[in-house]
């Protein structure tokens, strides 16, 4: 007999959301659906708005990737001001945008993948916790509450507030770096180095027990997209977006954030409240693609930072070509962390860092704008359109989460497919299907836009759990 499994909720991600498999009559897993069950109306509530207070609205999307969602926002602004801002603003974005890459990883990695990586994925789940990794391996418990603080306190000394800041404006900053706020964060720079080393060791004696996983966590040829800039290294803020296929070839480059909607789609399917983009050229499902940490490390050459060189050769040597399996997405987090604490160093060395012209203004020169940043979980999109007094008329955001739902899906699927006996079900089965979404590390408050397409079910039970009525509206 068919059966139908289903994980809900999936835990140790940021958002909401569950997963249904359905197996045959011989219990093996047919299909899978990773379905986000909230919704989000950020495109529709700024409409009317002055644009410039787009950015300070974008970053109350999401209290984990609230920079992306500032500089994003800001360099679409910048597109519809025609400005360019000063040298020393850039830079301060882009030690803001680091900082925060840094405290995201940090909470992907330690607080919600390392209990699957360094406890075990049959752990029990009663310590399959930040705090049974903090019981069981207390320094790198530490290192990894270190390394958030590190970047929050970061967030925090350039734009005021851990949380929403709104120090990223059109046309810059608010304010210029002190002198005294440089020294600060260099302070904090060689214990910071020394967690992220301890968390690297720590990674490299567990994974070889999980070359299983490795195979199955959605390994799959696809396209990888990002930000390159002309030097073909690491970057996070600025430059052009690149496309690359599972053989590493170039299939777009050199695109500007305006052409994003000509080459690629936002298809919907009724079992999600996530939009599934896709590369125009290939088609509905077949124009899948990655971003993020694996994205990013396939498509550069460097990282432009000494000891984050030598891990992404490290990095490069696990296949010819990219790497395809998205276990390794964990990896290469933590190589970013390290290539981010090292350009963090390097940029504030740099004495024009301390530049007080932080800001250029202008009026609205243009009706539309769009841009892009690296957020953590990879290519973030912001497209605006207003009128000739500055008011919002339509946006349109494109969320990294969302270009990753194609290859979650898949994912899971693969993962289930290989692990899943429906007629026999462990907790380990079913923590490696949730594993493969860790891979990724979803933000799903940032990602879920596809209003009305998904039926909503209100459903009452009792205290206990027992299911008493249903009412269902479909899309």
């Amino acid at each position: 007999m068919s059966r139908t499994i289903v994980i809900d909720p999936v835990t140790r991600l940021e958002g909401h959301a569950k997963i249904t498999l359905k197996t045959n009559g011989a219990g093996g897993v047919e299909e899978a659906y990773f379905h986000v069950t909230q919704v989000r109306g950020f495109e529709k509530f700024c409409e009317g708005r002055p644009f410039y207070e787009m950015p300070s609205l974008m970053a109350r999307i999401c209290g984990i990737c609230p920079v992306s969602h500032l500089i994003a926002s800001a360099k679409a602004c910048e597109a519809i001001l025609a400005v360019e801002i000063p040298p020393a603003a850039a830079k301060l974005r882009q030690l803001l945008n680091l900082a925060q890459m840094i405290q995201s990883h940090a909470l992907s990695f330690f607080y919600l993948s390392s209990p699957d990586l360094l406890l075990g994925m049959d752990a029990d789940k009663a310590d399959r916790h930040i705090f049974g990794v903090v019981k069981a391996m207390p320094e790198v418990g530490r290192a990894g509450v270190q390394l958030r603080r590190f970047g929050q306190r970061i967030i925090e000394i350039l734009a005021g507030k851990r949380i929403h800041p709104g120090w990223v404006v059109p046309g810059g900053v608010t304010e210029p770096l002190t002198v005294a706020k440089r020294d600060e964060i260099l302070a904090m720079v060689p214990e910071s180095c020394a967690s992220i080393l301890l968390a690297l060791d720590a990674y490299k004696l567990v994974t070889d027990k999980f070359q299983e996983e490795a195979a199955v966590f959605a390994n799959f040829p696809s396209m990888f997209l990002g930000l390159m800039p002309p030097d073909g290294g690491l970057e996070f803020t600025d430059g052009t977006l690149r496309l690359i296929d599972a053989t590493g070839n170039i299939v777009l480059d050199g695109m500007e954030a305006s052409s994003f909607d000509e080459e690629f789609g936002e298809a919907v399917e009724p079992f999600t409240f996530m939009k599934f983009p896709y590369y125009r050229k290939m088609g509905y499902p077949d124009g899948c693609y990655r971003v993020g940490p694996l994205a990013r490390l396939n498509l550069v050459d460097y990282t432009g930072t000494p000891r984050a060189d030598v891990e992404l050769r490290e990095f490069k040597a696990l296949a010819e070509g990219p790497v395809l399996g998205s276990f390794y997405y964990h990896y290469a987090r933590l190589i970013e962390i390290v290539h981010g604490i090292e350009t963090i160093e390097r940029i504030l060395a740099e004495p024009d860092i301390l530049d007080a012209h932080v800001r250029a203004t202008a009026g609205v020169n243009r009706l539309e704008g769009s841009g892009v940043a690296e957020a953590p979980r990879g290519t973030l999109m912001h497209h605006y359109k207003v009128d000739e007094n500055g008011q919002m008329l339509w946006a349109n955001l494109v969320i990294a989460t969302g270009q990753n739902n194609m290859a979650m899906n898949r994912g899971i699927l693969q993962a289930a497919q290989h692990y899943v006996d429906g007629n026999r079900l462990t907790d380990g089965m079913l923590n490696r299907v949730e594993a493969v979404i860790r891979t990724f590390d979803p933000c799903l408050s940032c990602s879920t836009h596809a209003f009305g397409e998904m039926p909503m079910v209100v459903e009452l039970v009792d205290p206990d759990g027992k299911h008493l009525d249903e009412r269902r509206r479909d899309a």
